[in-house]
């Protein structure tokens, strides 16, 4: 798959904003925030962002739908320390008819540490895949991130 949308750098371009603190194991030999902690940071801002739009992720399982991670794309622009207080902006791109996409800033102050992409299949439980949740278009058309 290939991304399309270009995360902004501009945080008023996002629909949502999730808080997090960085935590000391989190951090790596360099008390750094390691790289791979980024992916659990855009989880739970894209979890809580579901949720703030009345679709509380663990009730959409249990309809049967799932949203997979695909594909999985980080630019890392400065690091996140310890303690440091986490912005991520949330913005959707426009989804397809089985796949959408998903933009990231995250900010500690006014300063950009990284953005990001994920995308995601919507599949049932089965693993098969099915087509979006009409709810989702609905929010895309609303305020979509900029395409590439």
């Amino acid at each position: 798959m290939r991304l399309a949308i270009d995360p902004p750098l501009d945080p008023a371009a996002y629909s949502f904003r999730h808080r997090l603190r960085a935590r000391f194991a989190e951090t790596d030999a360099m008390g750094v925030v390691h790289h791979s902690v980024y992916a659990l940071y855009c989880e739970q801002a894209r979890v809580e962002w579901m949720r703030h739009l009345g679709h509380d992720y663990q009730a959409l399982r249990d309809e049967g739908v799932d949203f997979a991670v695909v594909e999985l794309f980080t630019q890392f622009r400065g690091p996140v320390r310890f303690d440091d207080e986490v912005v991520v902006h949330v913005g959707l791109g426009r989804p397809s008819r089985a796949t959408f996409q998903v933009g990231y800033l995250l900010t500690v102050d006014d300063r950009t540490c990284a953005t990001a992409v994920t995308v995601h299949g919507c599949v049932r439980s089965d693993g098969r895949a099915t087509r979006m949740p009409q709810w989702l278009h609905e929010v895309s058309s609303r305020r979509p991130l900029p395409l590439r």
